[in-house]
């Protein structure tokens, strides 16, 4: 518990916490083989579509094997630290990935959600989470984000005017296979340009406070499925559509983070 104390501060101080070494690699090598051929049929539907930036992809991944398991989004440490930032009962809203390959250029620095009270102008505490984790390890090369410490807690102009003077720069993150981020989704941030031939993909496990409904990203979650889930990791996905069966067409990119 102690390490879940320091994780959860270091977030609220912050803005992001790593997770060194937390999941197998062995694991992360089975998702990336499996994704290597979603990522394919992606960018052939997508091309010249690319809604975030030239040689990026952001890609849903379906809720079946490899991809529906609870050792990822219902892992006890992870779900300790999303709890001990936004509160008990919180709502699992996304599982997707982010991949920019060779190509891909800086995105513009932004948050991935607006304040939840923007005429306060003031920021509140966390109340919506990315988990991400890479399928391979993350260099300097091939496409690290980069996070701006502290501005979840600023507004955008303050946060944006940190950066400009120096005082809040933006700094890459550099993880291994295995390393997990618990991010709050207003620290400002950008995608960097993956100068290798080898894609990077990043997955997004996306948590909410347990009030808050993202009507722009869900999950469908199949009955089968669904049923094989404890209890816990059932109740993280009540918001989210129960289907007889996936459909197997393609969900266009949609999700346009960087808006805000």
């Amino acid at each position: 518990m102690d390490n879940v104390r320091l994780h959860v501060e270091e977030a609220k101080r912050d803005g992001f916490t790593l997770l060194r070494r937390h999941f197998p690699r062995e694991l992360l090598d089975d998702w990336r083989e499996h994704f290597a051929p979603l990522l394919r049929a992606h960018m052939a539907q997508e091309a010249g579509r690319e809604i975030r930036g030239p040689g990026r992809y952001y890609v849903t991944l379906p809720f079946r094997s490899p991809w529906a398991d609870a050792r990822i989004f219902d892992d006890d440490a992870i779900v300790d630290v999303v709890e001990g930032l936004v509160g008990a009962s919180p709502v699992m809203c996304q599982l997707a990935t982010d991949t920019p390959i060779e190509g891909s250029e800086h995105q513009a620095t932004h948050r991935d959600a607006p304040p939840l009270f923007p005429e306060l102008h003031e920021e509140t505490p966390a109340f919506q989470l990315a988990v991400n984790f890479p399928l391979v390890d993350v260099d300097a090369e091939n496409g690290p984000i980069e996070v701006a410490r502290g501005t979840h807690m600023m507004t955008r102009e303050e946060g944006l005017a940190a950066i400009a003077s120096g005082e809040r720069p933006l700094e890459p993150v550099l993880m291994e296979l295995g390393d997990v981020m618990v991010r709050d989704v207003r620290a400002l941030h950008r995608g960097t340009p993956n100068r290798t031939k080898v894609p990077r993909p990043m997955v997004v496990v996306g948590y909410s406070r347990r009030w808050l409904f993202r009507p722009e990203v869900n999950i469908q979650v199949p009955r089968d499925v669904y049923a094989t889930l404890s209890p816990r990791a059932q109740n993280m996905l009540r918001f989210n559509p129960r289907v007889d069966r996936l459909d197997d067409e393609l969900q266009r990119e949609s999700y346009e983070a960087y808006a805000y």
